[in-house]
C-alpha cells in the first residue's frame, strides 16, 4: 500500500472530509435515535430536528419521551421500547417506516452506566444488563433498519466509548461492552459501503450527564477511580457538545470521530499506550487499595 493510500486511510478513520465526499444533508431525512428522552439522544434529537430532521426517538420512559414529543413538536414520532427486546425494536423500524415512508439515519445511543465493580463481586444479572443494553441492543437497534438504511443510501452511528480501549478500574462490564460496539461498528462499516451506505461508531471520554454524575460523583469510590485518569482525560463535555459531535459525525458519514480531543493520542496509539498502561496500573498499589475497598463495600449486607 503506498504512503498516500495510507495517509487516505488514516484520515478517513479520523473522520475528516475527503475531498468530494460532500455534506450529508439531515434536512428532510428520518432519523432514529434510541435513548432519546434524556442525554445525548435528547440533545442530539434537538440538534437535528434544528437541522431539519425528522426525529424518530425510542426510550423506556414514556414521560420523558412523552415532554421530548412535546418540547420538539412537529417532525417527531415517539415510541416506548426497550432495545433488549428485539421483537419490539424491529416492531418500532417497521412502524416508523409506515408512518414516514421510510428511514435514513440510526444513532443507536442507548446504554447504561452501571455501579463500580469488579468481575468477581458483580452480580451475574447486572453484567449481563449492562452487555444486553450496551452491546446486544446496539444490535437489536440496528439489524432491522439495516434494510432501510442500504435503500436509502443513508448512514448508521453506533455509540462506543474512550472505554473501549482504555483500562476502567472497576469498570470491566462497561468496558466489555463498548469495545463490543466498537468492534460492532467497525464490521458494520465495511459490509455497507459497498451498497452506498455507511457507518461510524462514535467514542466518548465523560459526558456530563445524569447516569455520569450517579456513577463518578454521587459515589465516593467512583470519584477516586475516575480520579486516577491523567487530568486531561478527566475533562467533561455536555450533552450538547457530544450532540454536535454526533451531528457533524452524521453530515460527513464519518467513519470515527471522539471527543474531547484530548483522547485522540491514546486512541491513536492504543497498542504501545494501552501495554504500558496495564503495566503501571497493576502495579499500582493505590488501584490495589481502590479495588479492595470496592469488593469490601459491597461485601456488606
Amino acid at each position: 500500500m503506498s504512503v498516500l493510500a495510507t495517509a487516505t486511510g488514516i484520515v478517513r478513520d479520523l473522520g475528516v472530509p475527503l475531498p468530494g465526499r460532500g455534506h450529508y444533508d439531515v434536512r428532510g431525512k428520518v432519523v432514529l435515535i434510541t435513548g432519546g428522552g434524556d442525554g445525548i439522544g435528547l440533545a442530539l434529537a434537538r440538534e437535528l430536528h434544528g437541522r431539519g430532521a425528522v426525529v424518530a426517538l425510542t426510550d423506556i420512559d414514556p414521560a420523558a419521551l412523552a415532554r421530548a414529543g412535546t418540547e420538539l413538536g412537529s417532525r417527531v414520532h415517539t415510541f416506548v421500547a426497550d432495545v433488549r427486546d428485539r421483537v419490539a425494536m424491529e416492531a418500532v423500524v417497521r412502524a416508523l417506516s409506515t408512518e414516514t415512508g421510510g428511514l435514513d439515519v440510526v444513532v443507536a445511543n442507548a446504554g447504561v452506566t452501571p455501579p463500580p465493580a469488579t468481575l468477581r463481586q458483580i452480580d451475574p444479572e447486572g453484567f449481563d444488563r449492562v452487555l444486553d443494553i450496551n452491546l446486544t441492543g446496539v444490535f437489536n437497534t440496528v439489524r432491522p433498519a439495516i434494510d432501510e438504511v442500504v435503500a436509502r443510501r443513508g448512514h448508521i452511528v453506533v455509540v462506543s466509548s474512550a472505554a473501549a480501549f482504555a483500562p476502567g478500574l472497576g469498570g470491566a462490564s462497561y468496558m466489555i461492552s463498548k469495545a463490543g460496539v466498537e468492534q460492532l461498528g467497525r464490521a458494520l462499516r465495511l459490509e455497507l459501503a459497498g451498497f452506498g451506505a455507511s457507518a461510524g461508531v462514535a467514542y466518548f471520554g465523560v459526558v456530563d450527564t445524569r447516569l455520569a454524575k450517579a456513577t463518578l460523583d454521587d459515589d465516593a469510590l467512583g470519584a477516586e477511580l475516575e480520579a486516577r485518569l491523567p487530568r486531561p482525560l478527566r475533562r467533561r463535555i455536555t450533552a450538547e457538545q457530544a450532540a454536535e459531535v454526533l451531528a457533524g459525525a452524521i453530515a460527513r458519514r464519518a467513519g470515527r470521530t471522539l471527543a474531547p480531543a484530548a483522547w485522540q493520542g491514546w486512541a491513536l496509539l492504543r497498542g504501545f499506550v494501552n501495554v504500558v498502561a496495564d503495566g503501571v496500573l497493576a502495579a499500582d498499589r493505590r488501584c490495589h487499595t481502590l479495588i479492595r475497598e470496592l469488593e469490601a463495600r459491597g461485601s456488606r449486607p
